[in-house]
């Protein structure tokens, strides 16, 4: 399925009948969800496009946030360590909604990062956390790490 990305080259297998993506930042082959596609689409933007080095790249990583155990998927690191980009995958045919904005609010509670992108790979929401105040915004052109 075409995404609105650039094109990214990716490597593919067949195992157990199943098709699989090579994650680079996991450095394993993963079962290939819509979800997934969208997923390894952001991770090749984060680093070919921003310019993340994948080792500052980290994914589906257990946090808790209001007392409950939670997975975000991915979150791009400065090189102090510091969140700078969370990013929240949906598959394309789930549709971005408030819900989705409030879910990666809440993840963002616990990681304090001044970016948040949401997407499907097909719409892309960007919103930018300055001091108490996030707020919808245009995709950056860069990121200051």
């Amino acid at each position: 399925m075409l995404l609105n990305f650039p094109e990214y080259a990716f490597e593919f297998q067949i195992l157990e009948q199943k098709k699989m993506i090579f994650d680079l930042v996991r450095k394993k082959f993963i079962p290939l969800t819509p979800e997934e596609w969208v997923r390894q689409h952001c991770i090749a933007h984060l680093n070919q496009h921003f310019n993340f080095p994948l080792n500052n790249i980290s994914i589906e990583r257990e946090i808790r946030a209001l007392d409950l155990r939670k997975r975000f998927d991915i979150v791009a690191f400065a090189k102090n360590g510091t969140p700078l980009v969370l990013v929240e995958c949906k598959a394309p045919n789930v549709k971005i909604t408030q819900n989705t904005v409030i879910q990666a609010g809440v993840y963002n509670k616990k990681l304090d990062s001044p970016w948040m992108w949401i997407t499907n790979g097909m719409q892309h929401v960007w919103l930018k956390k300055e001091g108490e105040k996030t707020s919808f915004c245009q995709p950056p052109n860069s990121i200051e790490r």
